[in-house]
């Protein structure tokens, strides 16, 4: 790998006239994140120009979205997302929970930092005010990055858990949100799979079954989501994938940050739970979905 190769290579498919749209992906997608920040610093001190400036300049649309997100820092990439979901009209409250409920705390703790660099103020605070009642308590709850990480089970306290969040829901009438909240999103991975298979012998359905019918709106979709991560992250990542091409039309915003955030995390992973979940393989899914740069960017990423 030349950093100084990759950026005079990227300038010739600029200038001039036309842009080569097809060298711009051959180069950008061979390389890692951290390969394509050290074209952008060659760039700037070899040729004297921004690259990102570029890009901007020459491409446009969903495509153009694309090629910059994977030219950004990953941590910046998801606090940009989250800006963006929570300035201006409307929120996107999917890619918030996208986000918040799949992060690691350590990848939420360089989000928080970041954040409040880039935009002087916290995404607590930002989160605070855009959201509400107890959709925004789950957000704030993990936005703290403070999830149990270890990997220790209390088989009696899973137990009391189980029971905790069954007496919560489905045994009395409305819900005691708060309890979800308190164990779906502090407790770690290994003691809610524990809980969640407890549950099931207490509740005899599955706490996803629970979750839908007693809450509803942005609160069911988040705590879905924490569940649906505790239990299996490439199927949740495969679910949004899925959802965001099916039926009409295209939800492009998931589509793209899927695509770019998990590309060099857990694409392979997600590519065959999408397989096994809708018999059908990704790249033959977005194939159908999309067109022209923007098909073959995203092809890229998906890899064959």
């Amino acid at each position: 790998f030349s950093a100084e190769q990759e950026a005079q290579a990227l300038r010739k498919a600029m200038k001039g006239f036309g842009t080569d749209e097809d060298a711009i992906i051959e180069i950008l997608t061979k390389l890692n994140v951290s390969q394509r920040q050290q074209v952008l610093i060659t760039y700037k001190s070899s040729i004297g120009r921004d690259l990102i400036d570029d890009l901007k300049s020459e491409l446009s649309g969903n495509f153009e979205r694309v090629i910059i997100g994977m030219m950004t820092p990953t941590t910046m990439y998801d606090v940009h997302e989250l800006r963006r979901a929570l300035k201006g009209a409307g929120t996107d409250e999917g890619c918030l929970i996208e986000i918040l409920a799949s992060r690691t705390n350590e990848e939420i703790r360089r989000i928080n930092e970041n954040y409040k660099l880039q935009y002087g103020r916290t995404l607590e605070e930002d989160i605070v005010s855009d959201t509400s009642s107890m959709f925004r308590r789950v957000l704030v709850s993990l936005a703290t990055g403070n999830r149990d990480e270890g990997m220790y089970v209390d088989d009696a306290l899973a137990q009391q858990d189980a029971q905790c969040l069954y007496e919560a829901g489905e045994k009395k009438w409305g819900t005691d949100e708060v309890q979800f909240m308190a164990i779906l999103c502090t407790r770690n991975r290994c003691h809610l799979l524990r809980v969640f298979d407890a549950y099931r012998g207490i509740a005899d359905k599955d706490i996803t079954d629970s979750i839908k019918s007693e809450m509803s709106g942005d609160l069911e979709d988040a705590l879905l989501a924490v569940v649906k991560c505790v239990r299996n992250k490439p199927a949740y990542f495969a679910e949004r994938l899925y959802k965001s091409m099916k039926g009409l039309g295209t939800d492009d915003n998931t589509l793209i940050r899927v695509m770019v955030s998990r590309s060099e995390i857990d694409m392979l992973d997600i590519r065959r739970e999408f397989l096994t979940m809708y018999g059908k393989s990704l790249y033959s899914f977005i194939k159908g979905d999309c067109s022209g740069d923007y098909r073959k960017v995203l092809l890229r990423l998906c890899g064959g």
